[in-house]
């Protein structure tokens, strides 16, 4: 039996590369005490300066960190944030970035997905998938994709990056990841996604029955099911409801959780997110931002099919 692997060892010595003497931070939420000290046991394993600071559970994913965590975060030069709401895109987050911190964000984790499922990949075999791939469609005009369940959309991606960052090895100063990671993504072209979208693995939580997704012109214009996430995507208006991301899930072990951060991860799965598009190098900024799953892709970008059925086809 292949000896079990440790998330939290995993985060402090694979993705973050602590190294001692290290000042490490490990930031949670309250309910999340428990996660934070695994991840301070590692890091003390590892003869870092480390330092476990707990706060409130946020509202909602952006929202700033007391001014205390936030500039804890400024002269750190490792942290993982394990907290239920994103600090990704956080001023907090980038202004310790910008510091020099190399930073692990895990929204969402939970003490089960330390321990099996996406965060007992082999990250550095990731990292290289992942920048193969990327050297292979960068530069890119278009994406479609398609599923036995029945999605068939297609969309512009001329001009756009391909962000192939998300492979959760975070070893130079000021780089930023998730975890679990596993993922290369790009924010398509507004008002060019054009076709239909039947979400078979999670839409804010896992979903009982396909959800059927038809979008025109960029947007959602119906949505059959999933009334939690076209609650939260209604928060954004019109805006809530357009096509903002495409990514590709590139970790073997990630499963479909009903967890955001492990379900875009799931090896030939590709998620759809709505609204805010700007952190993905987009135009548009919307307080709502929200992501299906669909499993096994058929993945063909500028007619290159990278993934069949949701296994590589390079």
């Amino acid at each position: 039996m292949a000896d079990k692997v440790d998330g939290a060892h995993v985060a402090v010595n694979v993705s973050l590369g602590v190294k001692p003497g290290e000042r490490f931070l490990v930031l949670v939420d309250a309910p999340r005490m428990g996660i934070g000290r695994r991840l301070m046991e590692a890091g003390l394993e590892a003869k870092a300066e480390t330092i476990l600071m707990a706060m409130p559970e946020m509202a909602r994913d952006g929202q700033e960190p007391p001014l205390a965590i936030a500039r804890a975060m400024f002269d750190m030069n490792a942290i993982v944030i394990a907290t239920e709401r994103s600090m990704s895109h956080t001023l907090a987050r980038k202004r310790a970035s910008k510091s020099g911190a190399r930073i692990v964000t895990m929204p969402g984790v939970t003490e089960e997905m330390l321990d099996i499922g996406g965060m007992t990949a082999n990250f550095m075999e990731i990292h290289k998938d992942a920048r193969q791939l990327f050297k292979r469609i960068k530069g890119t005009r278009t994406v479609r994709i398609t599923t036995k369940a029945g999605t068939n959309i297609g969309m512009s991606v001329k001009g756009r990056p391909w962000i192939a960052e998300d492979t959760g090895i975070c070893h130079r100063s000021g780089e930023f990841t998730n975890l679990p990671a596993g993922e290369i993504f790009i924010s398509p072209v507004e008002g060019t996604a054009e076709g239909n979208i039947v979400v078979d693995g999670s839409f804010r939580g896992l979903v009982e029955e396909p959800v059927g997704v038809k979008v025109a012109d960029g947007f959602a214009t119906q949505i059959k099911g999933a009334r939690e996430a076209v609650h939260e995507m209604n928060k954004g208006g019109k805006d809530g409801r357009m096509l903002a991301k495409v990514g590709i899930g590139l970790n073997p072990k990630a499963r479909v959780v009903g967890k955001e951060i492990e379900d875009s991860k799931v090896l030939g799965a590709v998620s759809v997110g709505f609204g805010d598009n700007a952190r993905f190098g987009g135009h548009v900024r919307c307080p709502s931002y929200v992501e299906a799953v669909v499993k096994d892709a058929t993945i063909a970008i500028d007619n290159l099919v990278v993934f069949k059925e949701g296994k590589y086809a390079l």
